[in-house]
């Protein structure tokens, strides 16, 4: 079954960022083998400061992906929001992936700005993505903002850490059923994306983790089989761990041979 987001279908599971690459060319690989529909794209780091920004919107353009951009870098609604509307300007896109960061060292969003903000940019038509943490309660205040998809982080953003909190990542996937949810944030390693859509998350969306390995491509077909993995192991239904042992060859009813 495809993935629906604010009324559109993809394919894959996997959204990759565009951050951190050795090269365009590598990023490109990259992107082709993670099989991917969606790329974010941070808009103030790709032109803060450089000449080279048009060629980067270049390239990804020439990738034939979907473009979500994000407010990577913004501390503030009023500079979240500035930024959304730019990038819906430069990208001709209504998404936008909306991240307001809180604190410098954990980089964990401001939920209060973040609502704030959603509610801001919903009201001006955008399909907001929030990045938020796994507070349940900061989740329903997203959705009464007008968010329809929620991105909760399973870790710091970079960290590679893996999923820290399985029951709320489970408590939030049970309280929210219907809401697309897409783990943001923390994942290092193929079997961390693997374990959140094995709880049953809608998809996975990465950047440090393949950006950073010694082998991008490789690396983002591995996230991406994993990814499919976890998917398809939720709904085909996995046995609960048991605190005793259950033998797989039943001994009842065969013949005993003295």
């Amino acid at each position: 079954m495809m993935l629906t987001l604010y009324g559109t279908s993809v394919s894959s599971r996997l959204l990759l960022g565009t951050a951190r690459y050795p090269s365009p060319a590598v990023l490109a690989e990259a992107v082709r083998a993670s099989r991917t529909d969606i790329v974010t794209v941070s808009l103030r780091r790709e032109t803060a400061g450089s000449r080279t920004g048009g060629a980067f919107f270049e390239l990804i353009r020439t990738l034939g992906v979907r473009v979500l951009p994000n407010t990577a870098g913004c501390h503030t609604v009023s500079e979240a929001v500035l930024t959304a509307k730019m990038a819906r300007d430069l990208f001709s896109t209504d998404w936008i992936k909306l991240e307001v960061i809180g604190n410098h060292d954990t980089l964990q969003p401001d939920v209060f700005a973040l609502v704030e903000a959603a509610r801001i940019l919903s009201g001006e038509g955008f399909k907001v993505f929030p990045y938020t943490t796994d507070d349940l309660v900061v989740a329903e205040k997203l959705l009464d903002a007008g968010c329809q998809v929620l991105m909760p982080w399973c870790a710091p953003i970079g960290s590679a850490m893996g999923p820290v909190n399985l029951p709320a990542l489970r408590s939030m996937r049970a309280s929210f059923p219907e809401v697309p949810l897409i783990v943001d944030a923390g994942i290092g390693r193929p079997s961390h994306a693997a374990t959140v859509m094995e709880l049953g998350f809608d998809a996975v969306l990465l950047n440090t983790a393949v950006a950073g390995a010694a082998d991008p491509a490789a690396m983002a077909a591995a996230f991406s089989g994993a990814i499919d993995a976890g998917r398809i192991a939720f709904h085909a239904g996995m046995l609960e761990p048991r605190d005793m042992a259950v033998p797989s060859t039943p001994i009842i009813g065969k013949a005993v041979f003295s």
